[in-house]
């Protein structure tokens, strides 16, 4: 109802009559005509009776009202019915100031956001340095660790990891399975890496959340991180990493040096991850 009030006829492509209304924005009968069903099944919706709905009917009725992608997801669970999957909505596509100053303000340890089919959308320069997110690598992060010698080589938990790796990418895929481009990346790694292949064939699923990574840099030898994979709900097609040194090997220290101009000349795109 209170959705409903907000909506007024000239909206909702009506015309008021220009009479005075005794009820603000839409009436229960314009909202049925608008969204396709009767007017009396509208009001036991509002009502909240114990009636049949289905995902197309409450589509209908989230156009009619205007509902906002996070009102429609509500609107669904108010139903009884699963929720569809989060999209960013319109408004809030143009964060990148924002998130640029989290990344930022997480030096000097690295942070990268990937978008949804796993490309390294943004990174701060902890990220560039640490992980090696440079030119001459595809910038995404699963083909990057399938497919960079740099970081076969120098990651001591490449194979600790995999496994985590894959799993996390199946359940992504499985929550979406008709996005064309997941089906895309899942070919182009299938035909670049007999590993990956050979782990994607195991069919695990696995929530993404924290992974331990152990480089070994050329310059300051062991750096032990711990990976939180985190998502913002205002930005579902985004996901920020951001890395975390662990009570080991003097990882912060060996950070906060390598970050340094100086540094930074010595070594310079060290590793991959």
């Amino acid at each position: 109802m209170s959705r409903r009030a907000r909506v007024s006829p000239a909206d909702a492509g009506l015309p008021d009559g220009g009479a005075r209304r005794r009820t603000p924005g839409l009436r229960r009968e314009e909202v049925a005509v608008l969204a396709g069903v009767g007017a009396s099944w509208y009001q036991w919706l509002e009502q909240g009776r114990d009636i049949s709905v289905s995902p197309q009917v409450l589509d209908a009725v989230a156009r009619v009202l205007r509902l906002s992608g996070a009102e429609r997801r509500h609107l669904y669970l108010l139903a009884g019915l699963n929720p569809p999957v989060p999209e960013a909505e319109p408004e809030r596509n143009d964060m990148c100031d924002g998130l640029r100053r989290m990344l930022d303000a997480w030096m000097p340890y690295p942070a990268h956001i990937m978008d949804r089919y796993y490309n390294s959308v943004l990174h701060n320069d902890a990220a560039a340095v640490v992980l090696g997110i440079r030119p001459g690598v595809t910038q995404n992060c699963l083909l990057d660790f399938f497919t960079d010698p740099m970081y076969r080589s120098r990651s001591r938990s490449w194979e600790a990891n995999a496994c985590s790796v894959v799993a996390q990418f199946r359940a992504a895929c499985s929550a979406t399975p008709d996005d064309e481009g997941l089906r895309e990346l899942l070919a182009r790694l299938m035909a670049a890496s007999p590993e990956f292949t050979d782990l994607w064939e195991r069919r695990d699923i696995e929530d993404a959340g924290q992974i331990r990574k152990e480089l070994d840099h050329p310059v300051l030898g062991l750096l032990c991180l711990e990976s939180s994979v985190m998502k913002m709900p205002a930005r579902p097609d985004l996901t920020i990493v951001l890395h975390t040194p662990l009570d080991e090997a003097d990882t912060a220290a060996k950070l906060e040096r390598l970050v340094s101009p100086e540094g930074r000349r010595g070594a310079l795109y060290p590793v991959a991850g």
